[in-house]
């Protein structure tokens, strides 16, 4: 049998995150570069962070 095509709905939530207007700017020339949306970087850059965080203190 072959596999089926599944979708999977990520539940997602919003949130209100007050950032500097330098790092907002500079989010959105990377986000434009690379062809994906703002949110889509933020998500990235946030997962990317958690998972190298250094948690020795």
């Amino acid at each position: 049998m072959k596999d089926l095509f599944r979708i999977q709905k990520i539940e997602m939530t919003n949130k209100t995150f007050r950032l500097p207007l330098n790092l907002i700017q500079e989010l959105q020339t990377i986000a434009q570069q690379q062809g994906i949306s703002l949110n889509n970087l933020v998500q990235l850059c946030c997962e990317y962070a958690i998972k190298h965080l250094d948690t020795k203190r």
